[in-house]
């Protein structure tokens, strides 16, 4: 996956150690920190975008995102691009836990997945977070899970 900053600026290391750089030079500016990690994806003409994102928020000081953009041409059900979202989050969260877990960096894993069983979304809510949960992972959904919901979304 290629990574890059909000200001499009490229992230040329390997993300493990780009984010264990970012929690240094975070926790010594006297930073307690949290990690969300969450997926989005757009379906233009034939083609899937998915925009992934790592959340780095300061308590109380705000907060800023790396990001990660891939396409794809299989055609998929609305269920399994929901799914496919999923699995890229909980794919960098599984890269980054020891990493947050060495570092003392609570982590939440955000589904773009509405938990109103009204919108079309709900379909995959079940298996979201039985997958998150099952890997041991705290899951968010919406209204809460800003880090797909809103700041992949803006990204995708």
């Amino acid at each position: 996956m290629n990574w890059r900053r909000l200001n499009g600026q490229r992230i040329e290391e390997p993300i493990i150690a780009a984010v264990e750089k970012t929690l240094i030079r975070e926790k010594q500016a006297g930073y307690r920190l949290k990690v969300c990690i969450g997926s989005d994806s757009q379906v233009r003409g034939g083609v899937i975008e998915f925009a992934t994102v790592i959340v780095f928020l300061r308590e109380k000081k705000g907060g800023f995102m790396f990001i990660s953009r891939d396409r794809s041409t299989k055609r998929m059900t609305l269920k399994e691009r929901m799914i496919t979202e999923v699995a890229k989050s909980v794919e960098i969260a599984y890269a980054l836990c020891d990493l947050l877990d060495k570092y003392d960096v609570a982590l939440e894993v955000h589904a773009d997945i509405n938990t109103d069983p009204n919108f079309q979304s709900n379909i995959a809510l079940k298996e979201a977070m039985g997958y998150i949960l099952g890997m041991g992972f705290e899951f968010k959904a919406k209204p809460d899970a800003f880090a797909s919901s809103y700041c992949a979304d803006k990204v995708v």
